[in-house]
């Protein structure tokens, strides 16, 4: 049988990226981590990863057995946790996966109020708009704004997502308001973001497409968000991201009929539901109860927020 902290080495060699990142996170020098790795793969009879001068890969079979010895060490961390519940506290470093501007806005703040809780824990925070593998890439739990499909994965909602349509007063000064999808798209300019390209809007006649047209192509939401302030055209934002400026009017909200599909959502999406690690439990507890079904973004929105009842069938 493979020695436990061998496998251990191996995984955080993984998610580092390199042996002298998982050697300064271990306290052990990069050659002590290399012969251990040697060893392991010795023993286990084939190549777990592939070595270069810069990075490392793993095999196939280093895939497989990786994504094995993460739920290993996942059930090691829940025994252990289950042996001293009676502290009660949440241990290790968590490693969680978040959309930027999300993250940025709704995270970060209150990642202090959450560490002062559960002291025991460390939190390392990948903030990325790409859609991360999250047992391949190491993570505990990725928090997700999505209309999920079926995974093998396990989703908790944490919280509704309302997008709407919306313009700077001076893009409605320009080219005014659009009346209808139609009018939307042939007279107007509509920014999205490459991943959210094209809109599937919830109406009055059901769930209808609408593929952006802009000067401006890219791959950030927050770049889409500078140019609707900037007034270079309509974006379908989420309340989480432009409340204060729809409540100061800064923004304005155009078509309200027409919404997002409602199935989008806020989720913390993770590997498995058995030998839950408590640092993942308490994690997204913190965040169900700091969100919850009337988020505090939508305070002062309610009255905007409340779809036609023909946009409801959606």
């Amino acid at each position: 049988m493979s020695n436990l902290t061998d496998m251990e080495i191996f995984a955080r060699v993984v998610s580092a990226g390199s042996m002298s990142a998982a050697g300064r996170e271990m306290s052990l020098s990069p050659a002590v981590v290399s012969k251990r790795i040697r060893r392991l793969e010795e023993k286990l009879g084939t190549r777990l990863l592939q070595r270069t001068t810069r990075q490392i890969a793993m095999t196939e079979a280093g895939q497989g057995f990786y994504e094995r010895v993460v739920a290993i060490l996942a059930s090691v961390e829940e025994a252990e946790t289950f042996v001293s519940r009676g502290s009660a506290k949440a241990r290790g470093n968590l490693k969680v996966a978040v959309p930027t501007s999300f993250g940025r806005l709704h995270i970060a703040p209150h990642l202090g109020t959450f560490l002062t809780e559960n002291p025991d824990l460390s939190v390392n925070l990948d903030l990325s708009d790409d859609f991360v593998d999250i047992v391949g890439d190491g993570y505990d739990l990725a928090i997700r704004i999505a209309e999920l499909s079926d995974s093998s994965l396990v989703a908790r909602r944490l919280a509704p997502v309302h997008r709407i349509l919306c313009a700077s007063p001076d893009y409605i000064a320009k080219h005014g308001a659009p009346d209808s999808i139609d009018d939307l798209l042939t007279n107007h300019v509509t920014i999205a973001a490459t991943n959210q390209d094209p809109w599937r809007l919830a109406g009055p006649n059901g769930i209808e497409t609408v593929r952006t047209q802009a000067p401006i192509k890219t791959n950030s939401n927050e770049v889409v968000r500078e140019c609707l302030m900037a007034g270079v055209g309509i974006a379908l934002r989420s309340t989480w991201d432009v409340g204060p400026e729809l409540r100061e009017g800064k923004l304005q909200i155009l078509l309200p009929q027409y919404r997002a599909s409602k199935d989008v959502g806020l989720y913390a999406v993770y590997p498995s539901r058995q030998f839950l690690p408590a640092k993942v439990r308490v994690f997204i507890d913190f965040l169900a109860g700091l969100y919850g079904s009337s988020p505090y973004w939508d305070a002062g929105l309610e009255e905007w927020l409340r779809l036609p009842s023909s946009a409801r069938a959606s």
